[in-house]
């Protein structure tokens, strides 16, 4: 198992280096091996040692960036384990997406949904994260109905599955799956003004409410 520099230290993975060297700082003062005696002594100075080469890793910031990407990739028992590495790959999805790095959040998605093939959620959020990136937005469609498929009285799903749907022009398709939302999750305005627009784009011959 790789070791955790900033569990050695104690410290956030976000830590700036001035909090870094501050946390050494007063582990210098408090677990320096000349404060101990004896047998004390002689496990301060292993203790030390390993605190001194995590502060030297994580201090450097190349050394750091490389033991950051060490730490976030799977272990051998996540990998073999596929919930576990499902897990992983949501984790660092969600935390892409919440970056607004909406293609690295999509290719992490896909890789859970490929760990976990009948994880609704996974699916889902591939279709949410595939949806506002352009390499990856041919995929939502298919994403968010397989998502769909394995929870069919998801209003949530069925909401997100005709607003994809529906812009990428497949009317009748979004018109279905917006029905479905209402019929599984009651009255919703928004869906409600969808299916209007929807309607009136129709009778028009648009190709849909979002263009």
């Amino acid at each position: 198992m790789v070791k955790n520099f900033y569990n050695v230290l104690a410290v956030q993975q976000n830590a700036t280096r001035e909090q870094l060297r501050a946390r050494f700082r007063e582990l210098v003062r408090t677990r320096h091996p000349d404060r101990f005696q004896g047998e004390e002594k002689e496990r301060a100075e292993i203790e030390f040692q390993e605190i001194t080469q995590a502060f030297n890793i994580l201090d450097n910031p190349t050394s750091r960036r490389a033991h950051d990407l060490e730490i976030s990739r799977p272990t051998t028992a996540q990998q073999s384990d596929p919930g576990q590495l499902a897990r992983v790959y949501m984790q660092r999805g969600s935390k892409s997406y919440k970056d607004r790095n909406f293609s690295q959040a999509a290719d992490n998605f896909d890789r859970a949904c490929k760990a976990q093939p009948m994880s609704a959620r996974a699916w889902h959020h591939l279709a949410l994260a595939a949806s506002q990136d352009r390499k990856w937005r041919s995929r939502a469609p298919d994403a968010v109905v397989r998502a769909c498929e394995l929870e069919p009285m998801n209003a949530d799903y069925l909401k997100l599955a005709g607003r994809i749907l529906e812009s990428a022009g497949r009317i009748e398709r979004a018109e279905h799956y917006f029905n479905e939302a209402l019929k599984w999750g009651g009255s919703d305005p928004e869906v409600e003004e969808w299916l209007r627009s929807l309607r009136k784009s129709s009778e028009k011959g648009r190709s849909g409410f979002f263009g």
